[in-house]
C-alpha cells in the first residue's frame, strides 16, 4: 500500500511538471518616452484582446506608477508562458521641473510631476526584487550609451536579472539599433517597433526563449 502511495504522489508530481505552465513575473525598464508603455499597450493588443496599461503623451514621465498585468499568455513557435508584466516609469538620474514647464505645465504642476516622478522611479528600482526578468526599452534614434542605460544594465547585472534589451522606434528614418548592439553586446537585443507592431513576432520568441 506505501509503494502504490509513494508511486502516485511521484507520477503526479511528474504530470505536473510535464504540463506546468510556464510562468514569469518582467519588468518594462527604460528612459523617459523610450516607448515601454506603447510596448505594454501593444502586448495586451496582441495576447488579450485589448485594454491598456496606460495613456502615452509626448511629455517625459506620463507614466509615474508602476502598473501591472497579471496572466498575459503569449505563443511564439510552440512555446508558451504566461507573464505578469510590469510597466514601470521612466528611470531617470535627474529630474528637473523646468523641463515640465517647456511643455507648457505651469510651475505648480511642474513641481508636482517632478516629485510624482521621482517618487516612481523610487519605485520601479523596489520593484527588481520582486522580478523574473527585464526588457529594457531603449529609443533606436537616441545615443544609447547614456548614464541612464549604463546604470540600469550595470542594475541589473548586480542582481542577475535575466535582461532583453529591446530596440524600439526603428521605424523612424534615423533609428539605429546597431549602434545600441554595439554599446551593449553582451546582452541580446531585439529592434522592434511598438507603434507600428513591427517584428513583434521576433521580440515574443526571444521574450519565451529568454524567460521561459
Amino acid at each position: 500500500m506505501g509503494f502504490i502511495s509513494s508511486f502516485r504522489e511521484n507520477l503526479g508530481a511528474w504530470i505536473n511538471k510535464i504540463f506546468k505552465k510556464k510562468r514569469a513575473k518582467i519588468g518594462l525598464y527604460g528612459p523617459p518616452n523610450a516607448g515601454k508603455t506603447t510596448l505594454a499597450n501593444r502586448i495586451l493588443q496582441d495576447w488579450s484582446g485589448g485594454g491598456s496599461f496606460g495613456t502615452v503623451s509626448p511629455i517625459p514621465h506620463e507614466t509615474r506608477r508602476a502598473m501591472r498585468k497579471e496572466g498575459v499568455m503569449i505563443n511564439a513557435n510552440g512555446s508558451s508562458i504566461e507573464l505578469d508584466i510590469v510597466d514601470t516609469p521612466g528611470m531617470a538620474t535627474k529630474i528637473d521641473f523646468k523641463e515640465f514647464m517647456a511643455f507648457g505645465l505651469s510651475e505648480t504642476e511642474a513641481k508636482k510631476r517632478a516629485k510624482e516622478a521621482t517618487e516612481g522611479v523610487i519605485e520601479a528600482i523596489k520593484w527588481l526584487d520582486d522580478l523574473d526578468g527585464v526588457l529594457l526599452v531603449m529609443d533606436s534614434t537616441e545615443d544609447p550609451y547614456t548614464q541612464v542605460n549604463v546604470t540600469v544594465i550595470g542594475n541589473m547585472e548586480a542582481r542577475k536579472l535575466p535582461l532583453l534589451i529591446v530596440a524600439n522606434k526603428m521605424d523612424l528614418p534615423n533609428a539605429s539599433p546597431a549602434k545600441i548592439k554595439a554599446a551593449f553586446p553582451q546582452h541580446a537585443m531585439v529592434q522592434i517597433s511598438a507603434l507600428e507592431g513591427s517584428k513583434m513576432d521576433d521580440l515574443y520568441q526571444a521574450i519565451a526563449t529568454q524567460f521561459g
